[in-house]
């Protein structure tokens, strides 16, 4: 009887019955208890405030100012160079004694022409004769692809190719109307009396020396063999020799005449 109140009042006090669950109910088969929600705090990202936008864009305006100003500081400090160079280089030429004077000579059509005739113009002029066998014709067909190739560019104004002979005895006005026909079409031939070709050769300093005649009463010339640049202003601006190729004259000719300051 005393056993069976002890089992009875542990029954009604719950500890016989939380000792049992303890012992043979699973953990898994235990009631779930949903744990309390945290509450999340969520942040909104926002830009800047309206003063640092402004800020910002005012910094930019700065920079894209002193940028700006920066260039064109650059800028005209080079073109100031390059005038600078150019003025230099007039002056150079200006004190170089070759092509200052003037010349006045017959064409081959027989009318008398002067240097003044072709001012404003660019001119390529070689001294040569008709008579030569290779080295006159060699250049002066590079001559006249070197004014060709400079055709084709619309941007630069037409050169003026010149043929003045050293050789007046025998090339006369119809020997250089023949002679002019193999090349440019704009190739202008000019002689005169020895006196004048004379002349005209000693301002651009051309050597010229007739040799001895053959039984035929033929001879050849020996003279200077180049290929001289004048600018509009008259000036002598280059000259080129046989080891120039037509490519390298077109290209030099071509940044004289971009980068020429007249007088």
């Amino acid at each position: 009887m005393l056993v069976l109140r002890c089992i009875v009042g542990d029954l009604h006090g719950g500890g016989l019955l939380r000792r049992l669950q303890r012992t043979f109910v699973s953990p898994s088969c235990r009631p779930y208890v949903r744990p309390p929600q945290r509450t999340q705090t969520r942040f909104q990202s926002r830009g800047p405030d309206p003063p640092a936008r402004l800020r910002l864009r005012t910094r930019l305006l700065v920079a894209l100012l002193l940028g700006g100003g920066l260039l064109a500081v650059t800028a005209f400090v080079r073109s100031e160079k390059q005038q600078k160079l150019r003025r230099q280089r007039v002056e150079q030429l200006q004190q170089v004694a070759l092509g200052r004077g003037t010349f006045s000579l017959l064409d081959h059509r027989g009318v008398r022409r002067t240097k003044r005739d072709f001012a404003g113009r660019w001119v390529l002029l070689y001294f040569g004769f008709t008579h030569c066998p290779d080295i006159c014709p060699d250049e002066l067909d590079k001559l006249s692809a070197v004014v060709a190739a400079l055709d084709r560019d619309a941007a630069l104004p037409p050169l003026q190719p010149l043929f003045i002979t050293v050789d007046p005895d025998r090339d006369d006005v119809p020997a250089l109307a023949r002679y002019v026909q193999d090349f440019h079409p704009r190739l202008i031939g000019l002689t005169g009396t020895p006196e004048e070709v004379k002349d005209a050769g000693r301002d651009y300093r051309v050597y010229a020396s007739a040799g001895p005649k053959d039984e035929d009463g033929d001879y050849m010339v020996d003279h200077t063999v180049l290929i001289y640049l004048l600018s509009p202003d008259g000036l002598f601006m280059d000259y080129y020799n046989r080891t120039r190729t037509t490519d390298q004259i077109t290209h030099s000719i071509r940044n004289h005449i971009q980068n020429h300051s007249a007088l």
